[in-house]
């Protein structure tokens, strides 16, 4: 197998996804509406890439298209709630992996204000759009038990036709059947008119801070709860990723299985440390599992493994790695605050640290265990 390698910065993905321009139109809509004014700070609005829309704020163009239950479901069913609209592919099984995750933290951080709030998802996959398609990956990540947990789908062209009225860019390919698009989260207010557009990328990995901002923007929508703090931890500065040739971020987490043992990056200095990002909840990584302890097996110890399971019960994560018979460390980022201070843009995602604590290698996507043997030579092979 060839690989191309540029500087070593490897961009294997399993799902691209990239930010559109801001709507340029819709129809204005009449009526009152709440401004988004957002009670968590400039930091947390960063980490959304949160755009306040200015007022008269624009009706958000209606829908209707049938939910994971095989009910039928409009946005205007959801009048007098806040609504947090977004578009997720239901074969998607990384970034949109961390949607998951952060829907049911934002859950958590709005106790008893949950219930006026509505996570309302569009299938932006048009080769897959059968209601059990939407209900499985709703099941497969943790959602089932979520009741403001809401998954659309419907025929191509209506899915296309909402995207479209959104103005969110949906692609195919035609030979991979991959799907691109675009990661905008509309926070629609109680009058449903778009009070805020934020992004779903690689700060969303940061499950604890991210969540927390998005349940704190959609609570402000809210009559009466505009400048109440929702629960969850207020992010203090957004950190950008480290760049490959630099410090790689320094962590210690608890053992997944045991959590009174602790692990940190600087255990390992002084040999390359693969740091792989995954969770039980997503089937690309579960399928990974088996080629990293390939890997870590060939190579011995030579080469120091860590797994880090990203805002994931340690259970059935536990569980996992055990059939797995995954003989590396496996830590518990139960906030995902490592991955999010990696940056990560979804699961799985590994990162290669170099002898000296430098970040050599970036990839998003799954390793074979002859992909990851071969950067890895090839790493320790070239001149100094």
């Amino acid at each position: 197998m060839a690989w191309a390698a540029a500087g070593l910065a490897i961009t294997v993905c399993l799902a691209g996804i990239f930010l559109a321009a801001l709507r340029p139109d819709s129809a204005t809509g009449s009526g009152s509406s709440t401004a988004a004014q957002p009670a968590m700070g400039s930091a947390a609005a960063e980490l959304l890439q949160l755009d306040v829309q200015s007022t008269p704020l624009d009706l958000a163009p209606d829908f209707t298209l049938t939910d994971q239950h095989g009910k039928n479901v409009s946005l205007s069913q959801y009048r007098g709630k806040s609504v947090v609209l977004s578009f997720n592919d239901d074969e998607c099984e990384d970034l949109c992996t961390l949607l998951a995750q952060d829907v049911a933290a934002a859950n958590t951080d709005l106790g008893s204000a949950a219930t006026d709030v509505v996570f309302l998802s569009v299938n932006a996959n048009p080769l897959h759009t059968a209601v059990q398609d939407v209900k499985a990956w709703t099941d497969g990540h943790g959602l089932a038990s979520a009741p403001n947990w809401v998954y659309g789908t419907g025929t191509p062209g209506q899915l296309s036709d909402v995207a479209a009225s959104y103005h969110v860019p949906v692609s195919v390919d035609p030979k991979t059947g991959e799907v691109v698009h675009g990661s905008e989260l509309f926070f629609i207010d109680p009058a449903g008119k778009e009070a805020a557009i934020g992004q779903f990328g690689s700060g969303s990995a940061n499950t604890a801070l991210f969540a927390h901002a998005m349940a704190q923007t959609a609570a402000d929508l809210l009559p009466g709860r505009a400048g109440q703090s929702v629960g969850g931890p207020a992010p203090s500065a957004n950190a950008g990723p480290s760049a490959l040739g630099q410090p790689a971020p320094a962590f210690t987490l608890p053992g997944l299985a045991d959590p009174g043992t602790q692990h940190s990056l600087d255990g390992a200095k002084g040999k390359y440390t693969v740091v792989n990002f995954w969770a039980s909840t997503c089937s690309a990584c579960v399928g990974e599992l088996p080629e990293l302890q390939k890997a870590h097996t060939d190579l011995g110890s030579s080469v120091a493994f860590l797994g880090i399971d990203v805002a994931d019960p340690a259970a059935p994560a536990s569980a996992l790695a055990a059939k797995n018979g995954t003989s590396y460390p496996l830590l518990a980022d139960t906030h995902g605050t490592t991955a999010g201070a990696y940056q990560i843009p979804g699961l799985p995602f590994t990162a290669i640290i170099a002898p000296d604590g430098t970040l050599a290698v970036r990839h998003p996507g799954t390793f074979s265990a002859e992909q990851l043997e071969y950067v890895l030579h090839t790493l320790t092979n070239a001149p100094s």
